[in-house]
């Protein structure tokens, strides 16, 4: 009884941070239940929540199995479903010994390209019959949604098989024109990489991969990307450039000259993104960088140039690419962000200054 009395308390949080259109939800003992709202957190009135409150409140959601993994590694994440409020992700951490909540409310529906900000050759680019497709950037920054959204794009348009592997699952997709099959790390799956190998037994034609975790993830994509399927995937890298050297820094030295080369032939495209708050504070802007994989990238790719790159893409606006600097002086010049938020999202601020002043546009005078 005591278990069903703590869930109809985490439910009506949940309930509670849908009507507000939360993104995310933090139980954190010493705090009332918190919601980020719009890219900030808020807090209500509520009493405080005591260590024993977010423990109890924590395994109210967790069955016999997971308790255990959480003894045993003192660190969950997993999607939950209530019937009526959805799917929510919930990540269990310790802190002082004791259980803390971090929870995503997921999305039921995925939104349009144009409401998401999304540039339109992002439905083209999920059209492309193999290569890689990555879309990068820091925590929360709607990488997951844009990898769902031209995961359903396909789905509505192809006749193909499409199999993800996530951790967790946060956009179920029902099959529409393609046959898709979503697995779940700890559920259906020990690891990415023993997923993305037993993934290429399956006949796929389109693969996501929720994070391109470690060496073995990616190595398998690569190889993926190259035999003739296309691979969507995420990965926690902040630009388009700092992408590729990661990803050819986590190899060996004398494994790195045939990553490069793996790249340079499948990469299709690099999206990275991050999330800003609006100019008028109600909701959140998508500022993006755009590279798409030309022969003269490619070329860079395979010679070990990447800090040639921003040169290229500046230069590449035709084929449908964009600095962040660029992006970010369009949504100011637009009113969609301030002053201060351009330049400090802004990888090279003083590009962002040049660009403006040969607008003619000088900063805002300090308030």
């Amino acid at each position: 009884m005591g278990a069903d009395i703590d869930y109809a308390e985490v439910r009506e949080i949940f309930r509670r941070a849908r009507k507000a259109r939360a993104s995310d939800i933090h139980l954190v003992a010493g705090l009332p239940p918190a919601f980020r709202i719009d890219g900030q957190i808020a807090t209500g009135r509520d009493p405080a929540l005591s260590p024993q409150d977010t423990k109890r409140l924590a395994l109210a959601l967790l069955n016999a199995p997971q308790r255990e993994a959480l003894e045993k590694e003192f660190e969950l994440c997993f999607s939950y479903l209530d019937d009526e409020l959805g799917r929510f992700r919930v990540n269990i951490y310790y802190r002082n010994a004791n259980p803390e909540m971090a929870i995503r409310c997921c999305n039921e529906e995925l939104r349009s390209a144009e409401e998401l900000g999304l540039p339109p050759i992002i439905d083209k680019l999920a059209m492309r019959p193999h290569g890689i497709i990555l879309v990068t950037g820091p925590t929360g920054m709607g990488k997951t949604t844009t990898m769902h959204y031209m995961i359903d794009l396909i789905n509505r348009n192809r006749r193909c098989k499409i199999v993800t592997v996530e951790d967790p699952i946060e956009y179920v997709h029902a099959p529409k024109q393609a046959i898709i099959v979503q697995q779940e790390l700890y559920t259906d799956t020990l690891s990415f990489h023993r997923a993305l190998v037993h993934i290429l037994r399956q006949d796929p034609d389109v693969i996501g991969i929720g994070e391109m975790r470690d060496q073995e993830s990616i190595r398998v994509a690569l190889e993926a990307a190259e035999t003739g399927h296309l691979v969507l995937a995420t990965l926690h890298t902040p630009d388009t450039s700092q992408t590729l050297d990661r990803i050819v820094a986590g190899f060996p030295s004398n494994d790195q000259n045939q990553i490069r080369t793996q790249l340079a032939g499948s990469l299709q495209a690099i999206v990275a993104q991050k999330l800003i708050i609006r100019a008028d504070k109600r909701g959140l802007c998508l500022a993006y960088e755009m590279m798409i994989a030309n022969a003269a990238i490619r070329n860079l790719i395979r010679d070990n140039e990447t800090y040639k790159l921003y040169s290229i893409m500046q230069t590449g606006m035709r084929e449908g690419m964009i600095t962040f600097e660029e992006c970010l002086v369009n949504h100011y010049r637009a009113g969609a962000i301030t002053y201060n938020a351009a330049i400090a999202h802004a990888p090279r601020p003083a590009e962002v200054r040049r660009s403006l002043e040969a607008a003619g546009i000088s900063a805002p005078a300090a308030s």
